[in-house]
């Protein structure tokens, strides 16, 4: 398979935070604090880093309701658990009330009879309530409930588990579970070298495909069955694992996320620790139930948003078990990528061809080598072939001294970073000398070498024993994998090369304006678009000249002072989309159309039953490119802002970008370049380009407002924001804001 050249990592908080100048914190409850590291909402920057050596290498463990009694389910686990002390040289202690020993090794009757200390109690017990808060004055360290009918089972389960959970609160131990299982105590292969795969799974039938990589070569550290997570959640282990020097790559299968924000402050520390993370998180037809009154709470679904946000961090998400085990055996085993160029080599000018189209169309890049280079190639390939990219060599080559010459001229090239070959099935003549060439060059190139092998027999002496016994080749069993999975290689380092925490990003402090927007918020509220409105200026985001008026008479001095022509909209806390009641009059020209405008604005208004605080008269902007710019609350992650293509057409449109604050320019930028329709702001049939930097700054200040506001907005929606031509800004044309 793979070597790793990932470096010398970080491996622990403390050694970073003191490397950056900043105090380091303390360990409260075994997990390493960051004092002082809080954004302007008080949440933390870091991540907490539970001490989980003694979880997973204990000195001494007690088994509560440890059975030696055959056909008992509980003794099984005993036995499998003696199995494993055994291994990680723990001392197992039995406990029971009833018996004096068990598997000839003596009881101590109750947890409170333990005399000496124990890091981990292992509960076999149906009820673990009594035993957590029996637990709470010997010391023990950790604990793992394997007892379901909890959360799982519906509102009682649910409040059992808050009830165990509290009394976990209370100990001062770390619990893993309830409904979890025995996967953390397996027997790993200590035979297998190189950097390891950890993996972390809410289902232990599910880590199965991953934990038996091990039969393949891939080296396995750990593996965390979460369950239910009423205490130690994926968010701890996949911290720990981050800083841990023997994982190459961290594998996860999520069902659901016990807290957003501490996930991604995990998935934060392993992308400054260079540790790749991939998952599998289940639920991407989920929707989501949002009575939102905004164009941005229908626009985003609660998996756009775990999508966008793992994106933000650098997780990689894949949707099949089989991506998750290539996948994360590539990234944890790979060495880091000297270019990006991709070369496709096969036996057959069809294969490299139909390879080709699915690499580029996933994005990677396949650069046509240099015409020096299919020179040097052609001496050994006949020339009526194509080898410009990818290159195919006819067959015959292969069987012979030329197949290594051409392995090595394509990978000495400098643009070439990874070289892949399909092998579709196999033909020994020139499969087995292929393959044996492949792992030889392999062996000797600091490139990545990849091999697909497309036979469904999967028994050949070719892969079974060469391409698997190599410690260096990437081997994949289908083109979708292979592919995937060298993008998200190539994606990954590209992500961590000068990596910036969006955390980085968040402001410390308040900004002067958040005393204004907190004297405008009205909780449990709409606000009306004048006030919402002043909630944007209060934030330096631009609206247009305008006044609030009550009479007819005022609305022709107000529409004087603006400026002709005027636009004239009703102003009300109850109105969401003013268009379609016919509440918005544009382009009015003299005190009559102003007069005119006025009354039947308020007439339609009594005609609705819509209550107003008056009529809007406002400076028309020019044409633009319309945008919708939006905070909303997610339940996972809290305020997530979303900036799309905007307008009458937003919803049909549906053309949207989703981060979740804290974030930076780039950031921004990166939002923009999403969009479908983002050739917009470049200027389409004679249209001048966009000001897109007004735009960004315009989300960067929604951003900095959804953090600065997170306990008192519940939404907001700038729709549409008029994007003016490159140098004239952005003006946000209408606002709709809900407090919490």
């Amino acid at each position: 398979m793979l070597g790793s050249t990932h470096g010398t990592f970080t491996t622990d908080l403390r050694a970073r935070v003191v490397a950056c100048g900043e105090s380091p914190g303390t360990a409260v409850h075994g997990v390493l604090a960051v004092a002082g590291d809080q954004d302007v909402s008080g949440r933390p920057l870091y991540a907490p880093v539970p001490d989980l050596d003694r979880f997973f290498r204990p000195e001494s463990v007690a088994v509560v309701g440890a059975s030696d009694t055959e056909g008992r389910p509980n003794t099984g686990i005993t036995r499998q658990l003696l199995a494993w002390a055994e291994r990680v040289g723990a001392r197992i202690v039995p406990v029971h009330p009833t018996r004096t020993s068990v598997f000839g090794i003596d009881c101590v009757p109750s947890v409170g009879a333990l005399t000496e200390p124990v890091d981990l109690a292992v509960l076999l017990v149906a009820d673990p309530l009594p035993v957590i808060e029996e637990l709470a004055a010997t010391k023990v360290r950790f604990a793992v409930a394997f007892a379901s009918g909890f959360a799982e089972t519906g509102e009682a389960g649910a409040a059992a588990q808050e009830r165990l959970a509290a009394a976990v609160r209370r100990s001062g131990l770390r619990l893993l579970g309830p409904n979890t299982n025995l996967n953390a105590f397996e027997r790993f292969r200590e035979d297998l070298e190189g950097p390891a795969v950890a993996l972390i799974t809410q289902s232990g039938h599910q880590g199965r495909p991953v934990f038996t990589l091990q039969e393949l070569g891939v080296r396995l550290s750990h593996w965390a069955p979460t369950g239910n997570e009423a205490d130690l959640e994926t968010a701890d282990f996949l911290s720990y694992f981050a800083g841990r020097p023997e994982v190459g790559a961290i594998a996860c299968y999520v069902e659901g996320l016990k807290d957003g924000r501490s996930f991604l402050l995990a998935a934060d520390r392993a992308a400054r620790n260079g540790v790749p993370v991939v998952a599998v998180k289940v639920g991407r037809t989920e929707t989501g139930a949002r009575t939102a009154a905004s164009h941005t709470g229908k626009l985003t679904g609660a998996d756009q948003v775990v999508d966008a946000a793992m994106r933000q961090f650098g997780v990689i998400r894949v949707d099949g078990l089989d991506q998750l085990q290539d996948t994360a055996t590539l990234l944890a085993r790979a060495r880091k990528p000297v270019a990006e160029g991709v070369v496709v080599y096969s036996i057959s000018g069809g294969t490299g061809a139909h390879f080709a189209d699915l690499a580029t169309a996933a994005g990677l890049r396949l650069p046509t080598l240099p015409v020096t280079k299919q020179d040097e190639l052609h001496q050994w390939i006949p020339e009526y072939l194509n080898v410009a990219n990818p290159v195919d060599n006819g067959g015959h080559p292969v069987g012979d001294w030329r197949g290594r010459k051409i392995i090595d001229a394509i990978l000495a090239d400098p643009s070439v970073g990874v070289l892949i070959c399909p092998i579709t099935g196999p033909f020994p003549p020139m499969s087995d000398r292929l393959a044996q060439d492949l792992v030889d060059a392999a062996e000797e190139t600091d490139k990545l070498v990849c091999v697909v092998w497309g036979s469904p027999v999967g028994t050949e002496e070719a892969y079974r024993t060469t391409l698997l016994g190599s410690s260096r080749l990437a081997t994949f069993r289908t083109f979708s994998n292979c592919i995937g999975a060298v993008k998200a290689y190539l994606d990954h380092h590209r992500f961590t090369t000068g990596y910036r925490s969006p955390f980085d990003e968040a402001p410390r402090t308040p900004s002067p304006s958040l005393r204004k927007a907190r004297a405008l918020m009205r909780p449990g509220r709409r606000l009306s678009e004048h006030a919402a409105k002043q909630l944007l200026r209060a934030y330096g985001i631009r609206v247009p000249r305008e006044q609030l008026v009550t009479s007819a008479a005022a609305a022709v001095r107000a529409a004087g002072l603006v400026g002709y022509p005027v636009v004239m909209k009703a102003s009300g806390a109850q109105l969401a989309h003013k268009t379609e009641l016919g509440l918005v009059k544009v382009g009015l020209t003299s005190a009559s159309q102003v007069r005119d405008a006025y009354r039947e604005l308020t007439d339609i208004a009594r005609y609705e039953s819509v209550e107003l605080d008056g009529i809007l008269v406002c400076q028309m902007v020019g044409r633009g490119v319309e945008m919708v710019v939006g905070v909303t609350r997610d339940e996972l992650f809290g305020p997530t802002v979303t900036v799309g293509l905007g307008g009458v057409l937003v919803e049909v449109l549906n053309d949207t970008a989703v981060r979740v604050p804290p974030f930076g320019e780039r950031e921004a930028r990166s939002m923009l370049a999403e969009l479908r329709g983002r050739a917009l702001l470049d200027g389409v049939r004679g249209a001048p380009p966009a000001d897109v930097d007004a735009l960004v700054e315009v989300v960067l200040r929604v951003q900095r407002m959804a953090l600065e506001l997170d306990g008192d907005l519940a939404e907001l929606d700038i729709n549409p924001l008029m994007v003016l031509p490159r140098g004239q800004g952005a003006v946000a044309l209408d606002a709709l804001a809900v407090c919490r």
